[in-house]
């Protein structure tokens, strides 16, 4: 007498499963793992002599959404089909690496022409030497990965799940909504937010990180690959966090104006944002399977 066939032989068909369910499943899987390393920073010192541990901290939050992705697929299609692991135009990898370096550039870039926060020029040497090389390709690769955490939660399962049911707008505004709700445990007990009030940081932070959902959204419907946005995020996180600054004299005004808790990269992004909705046509159809 043959053997009946196994229920998931080959796993489950994508098209089966239900994204609604598989959405709320994510999201409170990534607040969850996510919750333990929110507690650990939470129970931690803000002092200089635990900075590596509060940077462990900080990339393990930064995986849980990849580890909530995983676990979600997992248990309800029995396989990781979906993320978007290829690519069908290289194209985007250039666009991927070049906006936010551009972007960082036309942000700092304003303030040392403005003298809002003039040219470091006692540093300009040290990016041109050959011992800052390997560094650099160290810090990219560092932040890439950390980034990677974050992104194949984000856009590489919730954007094409949303997908699977809404429209371009909508999809994007609710994405970068729970992207941004994600960072407020890390500003409210962390190290995440500028050197001024919270509120300011929330202020600045929320409409850029809005903005930012929105062009990672397009960008990874456009080009059907979560690496995109990996390299997008992680080249941000570096260009602004570390290359541009140390290019640049700490003022007050430069503090208020530059880096994630800046007011211009408010602006800016959400100006980007509006260029990158407008060209929402270009995208492919939604609702749709497999995007």
């Amino acid at each position: 007498m043959a053997k009946p066939a196994s229920r998931h032989p080959e796993g489950t068909s994508h098209t089966a499963t239900n994204p609604k369910i598989m959405v709320i499943t994510f999201v409170i899987l990534t607040f969850l793992f996510s919750s333990v390393f929110w507690y650990l920073t939470s129970q931690t010192a803000l002092v200089k002599e635990n900075a590596t541990l509060l940077m462990i901290y900080a990339v393990g939050a930064m995986w849980c959404p990849a580890l909530a992705a995983v676990s979600t697929r997992l248990y309800f299609q029995r396989n990781l089909k979906g993320f978007g692991t290829g690519l069908k135009k290289p194209v985007w990898i250039a666009a991927g690496i070049g906006l936010p370096v551009i972007a960082g550039l036309i942000m700092f870039g304003t303030a040392w022409l403005t003298g809002i926060a003039p040219v470091n020029t006692a540093n300009i040497p040290l990016i041109f030497a050959v011992s800052f090389i390997p560094g650099f390709f160290l810090a990219i690769a560092f932040n890439c990965f950390a980034a990677a955490g974050e992104e194949f939660g984000w856009r590489g399962f919730l954007v094409p799940e949303l997908a699977r049911f809404m429209g371009f707008t909508e999809l994007a505004l609710l994405s970068a909504a729970v992207w941004t709700s994600w960072h407020f445990p890390m500003m409210f007990f962390g190290t995440y937010h500028g050197t001024g009030s919270i509120w300011y940081s929330l202020a600045v932070f929320i409409p850029s990180v809005m903005g930012a959902g929105l062009i990672l959204a397009w960008l990874r419907l456009v080009s059907g690959s979560v690496w995109v946005a990996v390299l997008f995020h992680g080249f941000w996180n570096y260009f602004i966090q570390q290359f541009y600054p140390v290019l640049t004299t700490t003022t007050d005004a430069g503090q208020a104006m530059l880096g994630e808790f800046g007011w211009f990269v408010a602006v800016f992004y959400i100006a980007l944002a509006f260029v990158f909705w407008y060209f929402r046509d270009r995208l492919p159809e939604l609702p749709a399977e497999n995007v």
